[in-house]
């Protein structure tokens, strides 16, 4: 007998759309810009100025609104590439970055939450 697929859920919360913050990224044969579309504390997805690069793991520096200095992020492994899109999931983050991304996150979570609150 075959398996029956499994509902997808995501396990942890996702920024709404849109968002809109600038990244860089560097991977063993190209260097680039984009903007990320998508984020939570465990990946992201960037809408590329070019042809994505083609390669298994970036390095990536997200320019995020909260700080002047970019957040890095030192292994994003590519999961999936649609056009100019990739999705990365990040896999080494040193710890002050992934406390400030973390922080970050639930801080736009908590803007959302009240958001929403406000509009009933």
């Amino acid at each position: 007998m075959m398996e029956q697929p499994k509902p997808y859920k995501r396990e942890h919360y996702r920024l709404p759309l849109p968002i809109s913050y600038p990244v860089m990224f560097a991977g063993s044969t190209a260097i680039g810009e984009g903007t990320l579309t998508n984020l939570s504390v465990l990946g992201c997805t960037i809408e590329c100025e070019t042809i994505p690069p083609h390669t298994p793991n970036l390095l990536l520096r997200l320019i995020l609104p909260d700080q002047k200095e970019s957040l890095p992020i030192e292994e994003a492994e590519v999961r999936w590439v649609d056009e100019r899109r990739i999705g990365v999931q990040f896999n080494k983050v040193e710890r002050a970055a992934n406390l400030r991304l973390h922080g970050f996150v639930w801080d736009r979570m908590v803007e959302r939450l009240q958001t929403i609150k406000q509009q009933r």
